[in-house]
């Protein structure tokens, strides 16, 4: 298929999601208030050309009773969030997360095309559950993508090797597609995190989402069912493609609002500090 054939096929309106009403809309995206599971299920089917996401990693201990503190906590340098808003869904327990990862990743791939990718954040603890779980939602898992955060990234104690890395699962539906418009695409990542882009507690730099987002051509629909402050979205918008996200918080849904109204403009917004 050439390039222009892709720019054709990829040249359609943004899709809704039946009987819900958009937090935010602007020509190249919508952003939606809810949860990640019920809205997936009422998504139009074979619609998306990659679903690129960073849920709750249900993470940051190696107890149960270390994993149920909240997100400040866990993931937060001196417990401080900096004024950011928390999240809600990050206590689960290795099984229900499991679980509940089957379902939305389920749900996300029938509303996506055949080769469509998916690429799913996690940290180091939680890599070998989400692995499973990508292939247990029905896709091929192809590989396995690490972030380098390098030095500056929060150090555990001494003693132990610093976990300056997260990585980002990847596969598709069905067969590895062969665009036109770029790939091979790099294995490992470099971008390092800068507090005043970064609006969520646990949100990725804009560089690094940028570059994942070139994976579909431009004019692509790429869904986000945890947009969190929506730095996929941005992302997406800067490269001209499009965006569909979902988010849970209403605190979150208003941040992410700003953003994609002003990267639809080709515009950034710096976090204010705290």
């Amino acid at each position: 298929m050439s390039h222009r054939d892709e720019v054709r096929r990829h040249a359609r309106h943004v899709v809704t999601i039946r009987g819900a009403k958009p937090h935010c809309s602007g020509k190249d995206f919508r952003l939606y208030h809810g949860d990640a599971f019920h809205l997936g299920l009422r998504l139009p089917p074979q619609t998306f050309d990659a679903v690129i996401c960073d849920p709750p990693y249900c993470s940051g201990g190696t107890t149960a009773a270390a994993r149920q503190r909240g997100p400040q906590v866990k993931y937060c340098q001196n417990r401080d969030a900096c004024g950011r808003p928390s999240f809600d869904g990050d206590e689960r327990d290795q099984r229900s997360f499991l679980a509940w990862c089957t379902l939305w990743l389920t749900a996300c791939r029938k509303a996506s095309i055949t080769g469509a990718y998916c690429l799913v954040f996690s940290d180091w603890r939680q890599l070998p559950i989400v692995t499973d779980a990508v292939q247990a939602g029905g896709w091929t898992w192809r590989g396995v993508i690490p972030w380098n955060k390098g030095r500056g990234a929060r150090a555990p104690h001494k003693g132990y090797f610093r976990h300056q890395c997260e990585y980002a699962v990847w596969g598709t539906n069905g067969r590895v597609p062969r665009p036109s418009h770029g790939g091979p695409f790099a294995g490992c990542l470099f971008a390092t995190v800068r507090q005043s882009e970064k609006h969520h507690m646990t949100g990725k730099p804009t560089e690094l989402m940028r570059e994942l987002v070139q994976i579909v051509p431009p004019g692509g629909l790429i869904l986000d069912p945890f947009a969190g402050s929506a730095t996929t979205g941005v992302a997406a918008l800067l490269e001209r493609r499009r965006f569909v996200g979902v988010e849970d918080s209403l605190a979150y849904c208003d941040i992410a609002a700003r953003r994609l109204t002003a990267a639809q403009r080709g515009q950034t917004v710096e976090r204010r500090a705290a």
